[in-house]
């Protein structure tokens, strides 16, 4: 496993740019030459014991990062957990897992049937989280994930990499506003998620948040390729509670929204 966190979060993203290649235009766009703040980067997995939550947190917690909030998404059949640094300037990490027992028999079996063709050793690699997908997927299989889940049709066929990085808007030097940043976006011609509305939370939540549409990316299957939806960018605008500190955990109902991000349009 990484022991810099730094050298972790380089390598998860240009993993994600590679997925994500609107990423990088946008970056430029908001940050125009700046460097931008990472919020969170977010990992999506299966709650089996050989690849559940726990074990991707361990590539975050072996580097300091501890557990701080936990999520249920009844509607989705999720669960979540977010984590932090012990440095403020390090993106927090927000991990979710899909209970696979809560569907039908046909996806418990096709999911432990991706899991089973894992290598045992796959998930200690340091590079485990930004390594893709391990096994063989046709597209029926993802067609069939898709009308139950497209969270597990989504994991199904990208596999271990950042679903999203998160634009600070806190710390953008041009941009104060969520709604500009989303302005600037749709002027350039990205498309937003607008499920549950295209800014989720408010200042009253202390967390106000927007994302893209996810790319579209093709996949290699089993039985040929397809144009699926990767991975999208989001924004992130947070409020101080009352001790003056920024609010660092996340709202569910607004990150229930999210992650419709990678639904195919």
């Amino acid at each position: 496993m990484h022991t810099d966190v730094n050298a972790l979060f380089a390598a998860m993203w240009q993993d994600y740019i590679q997925m994500t290649p609107s990423a990088q235009a946008i970056h430029q766009l908001l940050g125009k030459g700046a460097p931008i703040i990472n919020d969170h980067i977010a990992l999506r997995t299966f709650n089996i014991a050989k690849v559940n939550l726990s074990v991707l947190a361990k590539h975050f917690t072996s580097i300091g990062y501890v557990a701080c909030g936990d999520y249920k998404f009844e509607q989705k059949k999720l669960v979540a957990k977010h984590f932090e640094h012990p440095d403020p300037t390090q993106p927090k990490v927000f991990i979710s897992e899909l209970l696979v027992e809560a569907f039908s028999p046909e996806l418990q079996q096709t999911v432990k049937g991706l899991i089973e063709q894992m290598d045992d050793q796959a998930t200690t690699a340091d590079n485990f989280i930004y390594s893709g997908r391990h096994w063989q997927i046709d597209q029926a299989t993802y067609k069939a994930l898709m009308a139950e889940s497209e969270y597990a049709a989504w994991v199904a066929a990208i596999g271990y990499r950042a679903n999203h990085f998160t634009v600070s808007i806190n710390d953008l030097p041009e941009f104060e506003r969520i709604e500009d940043v989303n302005q600037a976006l749709k002027d350039a011609g990205y498309v937003l998620n607008a499920s549950g509305g295209e800014i989720k939370g408010s200042p009253e939540v202390l967390l106000e948040q927007s994302s893209t549409m996810a790319d579209k990316v093709t996949v290699q299957f089993s039985d040929g390729e397809a144009e699926i939806p990767s991975c999208f960018y989001e924004f992130a605008r947070r409020y101080p509670m009352a001790d003056g500190k920024l609010y660092t955990g996340f709202v569910a109902a607004s990150a229930d929204k999210i992650f419709e991000s990678t639904n195919a349009m």
